[in-house]
């Protein structure tokens, strides 16, 4: 959704190359005439991502051992639970509930920038949920709020919303395929849907993972920042962003779990938006038709005239 891309505080602000080649000059042509002169223009240098890196882990287990979440409702939900997860601190009368760093699991993932630089990312599943899990690539349909650490919020969506995973954050994408989408759902007379055992959870995410030295100007947070994301995971569906029919998680070709760096005919066009995968002119839709015309929906079976392992539409050559 276009809104999506220009108001939601989720979305990566580098967009994740959403946008395609013929749109660049557009693109630019804006951002130059709106920057004015040069003394109007208020960068920010980038930090050292892994001396960053170490201090946003440092920011975010101190959080993690001084907050808890509303377990209790959890284990024992009452009438009308909604499953949100609900942040609060360890003090008062909460001084004895259980913190978040002894409930919280973590997955290691790499920088998008640097290679050689790792983060600890923290996430909290309330609840798994009994559907698809979603791809690295796919569309997920949830709820979310947006906190930062004095658990402000920033952003949210109390009805469910679509969000592409290419497009958000990158924390928010490696943390979302953890999940699985409700197990079943029932649709109301008023056309209303609920969902029923869906995932439900939490993500801490650095600012590596975030918006680093870039946040939204619309934004309330600040450079550096490390944020929050509570989250109802209710559906996911296959992504295919360029609609050229290969599922995109099939155009991760390295099979490193991100969709950004994998270019075939090196047009700078990543294969998940390149609707001509290896440049030969011939669209990538019609080189994975079978006999009678119909799209081939296992990729195991794409053409591969002349035999040499590669599929058509990867192999200029063929």
């Amino acid at each position: 959704m276009l809104t999506k891309i220009t108001e939601n505080c989720i979305l990566h602000p580098k967009m994740k190359t959403m946008f395609k080649a013929k749109f660049i000059f557009v693109f630019l042509f804006i951002t130059l005439m709106s920057c004015g002169s040069d003394d109007d223009i208020d960068l920010v240098p980038p930090r050292d991502r892994a001396e960053e890196a170490l201090a946003a882990q440092a920011e975010i287990e101190e959080f993690l051992a001084t907050h808890f979440y509303n377990y209790d409702e959890f284990a024992s939900p009452p009438a009308d639970f909604d499953y949100k997860v609900i942040i609060d601190s360890i003090a008062g009368d909460n001084i004895d509930k259980t913190p978040l760093l002894e409930q919280v699991v973590s997955k290691t993932v790499t920088d998008r920038e640097e290679d050689d630089v790792t983060y600890k990312l923290y996430y909290l599943v309330a609840k798994q949920g009994s559907g698809d899990s979603p791809d690295f690539p796919d569309i997920a349909i949830l709820k979310y709020q947006g906190l930062d650490l004095d658990l402000v919020a920033f952003d949210s969506a109390v009805q469910p919303v679509s969000f592409d995973l290419t497009a958000v954050v990158n924390g928010f994408q490696d943390v979302m395929t953890e999940f699985n989408s409700a197990g079943s759902f029932i649709k109301n007379p008023d056309g209303s849907i609920d969902f029923e055992d869906f995932g439900s959870g939490a993500m801490f995410l650095p600012s590596g993972l975030a918006y680093y030295n870039s946040p939204p100007a619309s934004s309330s947070f600040d450079y550096y920042e490390q944020l929050i994301f509570t989250f109802e995971l209710l559906d996911t569906v296959q992504g295919d962003q360029d609609g050229d029919g290969v599922p995109s998680i099939y155009e991760d070709r390295d099979g490193n779990g991100h969709e950004e760096n994998d270019d075939t005919d090196g047009d700078f066009i990543a294969n998940y938006l390149d609707t001509d995968d290896d440049g030969d002119g011939v669209l990538t839709s019609d080189e994975i038709l079978d006999e009678d015309g119909n799209t081939i929906t296992d990729p195991a079976l794409y053409p591969d005239v002349d035999g040499d392992g590669i599929p058509d539409y990867l192999d200029a050559d063929s």
